[in-house]
Parts: C-alpha cells; structure tokens; sequence
C-alpha cells in the first residue's frame, strides 16, 4: 500500500460505508463505491451527508459508484463495510480489486469476518477495524451522522504496523477520528460488550437504547448481558474490565433515542447479523465452558425473527 494518496474501494456502501466513503472522497482522495440499491439515486444525484461534524454533499461528478466490481479498477485498500450476513459474497465482490499489495480492512460487526478474509486472500492483507459511530440511512443517497464516528483499527495478525497507522492518518486527515489497537481482539470483544446488548435486545423487542436504558427492567437485561459477555471473553483469553458496564452504560445515554442497526434491520425485513454479533460469541464461551445463558437465549430468539 503506497506512503501517499492511495486508491480506495468501499464494499457494500450502505449508511456506514457511504458516510465514511464520502468523508474520505471530501478530503480529496480517490474513492470508488459499491453499491446496490442506492446505485441510481448516487450516480444522477450525489451523496448528501448530514453531520454533526459539518453538512456536505458530494456532486455526481465527485464520486466515483459501480453496481458490479469486477468494472471498478483494483485498489490499494478495500474497506469492508457489507453486513456480516453477506460475507458469502465476499470473494465475488473483493477478488476484482485486488493487486498484490492490496489491503483489506472489514469494519463489520461481531466475530468472524476476519478470519473469513484471511481464509480466502491470505492473513497478510487483512485489519480489522470497529466503528463506534450514530448513523442512519434517511433515503437514497442520504446518510445522517448524528453522533460519534471513532474508528479503532489494527492488523488481524497482530501488533501495530507502520501500515496501520499510515490507515489511521488517512482517515484522521478526513476528520474521521482513529487510532490504531495494539490487540484487535481485545477491541473486538470490548465492541461486543455494547453490541451484543443493544443491537440483540434492539431487535428482539424492538427497542431503542434510551427505551431500553431508561427504566430498570431494561437496565437489569443490559447489565446482565455485558457482564456474560465480559465472562465469554475471559474464556477466549481476553480480559475485560467489570467498569466498562457501566462505561458503555454512560455513553449509551449520550445517544438519546438511537436505533441499532439491527432493529432497523428488523423493521425493514432484512436478514439480522445473529450469527457474527451473537452466534458466534455463544458458540465460543460454550466451548471454553462459560455459562452464558441470556446470551444463548437472546441468540435463539434473534433465530426466531
């Protein structure tokens, strides 16, 4: 991946990838856009982005949107930002884009993607990155930022790496906060802590995090299940703090009435990312032998929708 200026591809431009695709496009890097059923609305229309960072919008002419990979030119970074229920398309949509030293950075929710990434194109090219970011997707072409917007990234085989932090300054240089984890597992399962609450029970009951928060009941769900999550960790190697219960507690008040992307999946009727935001975190605590039974019933019920 070259020091300067580096071509880069999103795949799977939806609410995340466009908002972070077009930060980096406004700061004048060349950035190329796959998208599905945004594609029409982008290409004759621009992307609009509301943020509480600043309001912009990029002209047709100023992004650069494909509906098919294989006719977008190979690149020195793909950002990974498709849903985890589509990683099944993972090789059709990124093997087009790739040059030898082409990195891969997946900045998807949950467990496994990495792991995937480097069965197919090679541990040396994947990262891994998680985005702590308010987003929604208010129409075609239109992408609302409404708070936050943190990346943590690092590399899949471990340790900082001159190529992690010259990513990181790419993003910083486009107001996109980063910084680089020295143990992208330990940030995984820290992600999870917020993740496996509010974006399960989101979609469960169909619930926002101040309605899930903002009463006892709802708190007793949500601190039950971090600290399961906290255990299911230690049973992985990873070793998190009790405080950050209530850590994440705190910041989840900052996001008022937020919607998970897994309740707005649930009310659109799309496929949920069970299995890599809670099936696969159940699955390994059950191997270590960590009891985890909120856990393994949120699972199943997330199963049931």
């Amino acid at each position: 991946m070259p020091l300067e200026n580096p071509t880069i591809a999103v795949v799977g431009a939806g609410a995340l990838g466009a908002y972070y695709g077009a930060r980096l496009a406004h700061r004048g890097h060349p950035v190329h856009l796959l998208l599905r059923s945004d594609y029409d609305a982008v290409a004759t229309g621009g992307l609009e982005i509301r943020s509480v960072d600043g309001d912009f919008r990029l002209e047709p002419a100023e992004i650069n949107v494909y509906r098919d990979s294989k006719r977008m030119p190979k690149v020195d970074l793909v950002l990974v930002t498709l849903k985890a229920t589509a990683n099944d398309q993972y090789e059709r949509l990124i093997a087009p884009l790739l040059k030898e030293d082409t990195a891969i950075l997946t900045l998807q929710n949950g467990l496994g993607n990495e792991e995937r990434l480097a069965e197919l194109f090679g541990v040396g090219r994947v990262l891994g990155g998680l985005a702590f970011v308010c987003i929604n997707r208010l129409a075609p072409g239109k992408i609302h930022h409404m708070d936050h917007g943190l990346i943590r990234l690092g590399e899949f085989g471990g340790g900082p790496s001159p190529r992690a932090q010259r990513i990181c300054r790419l993003f910083n240089d486009s107001q996109i906060n980063c910084d680089v984890l020295s143990d992208l597992r330990y940030g995984r399962w820290e992600k999870l802590v917020w993740n496996i609450p509010f974006n399960g029970l989101g979609a469960v009951l169909n619930k926002s995090t101040d309605q899930l928060i903002n009463n006892e009941a709802g708190l007793t769900l949500v601190r039950g299940l971090m600290a399961e999550v906290i255990a299911a960790a230690k049973g992985a190697g990873v070793a998190l703090p009790q405080n950050l219960i209530e850590t994440k507690i705190v910041q989840t008040r900052s996001m008022g009435a937020y919607r998970s992307s897994m309740q707005i999946d649930r009310q659109m009727g799309r496929p949920l990312e069970a299995e890599a935001i809670l099936g696969q975190p159940v699955k390994i605590a059950q191997s270590a032998r960590i009891s985890v039974p909120q856990m393994a019933m949120l699972y199943r019920m997330a199963l049931l929708l």
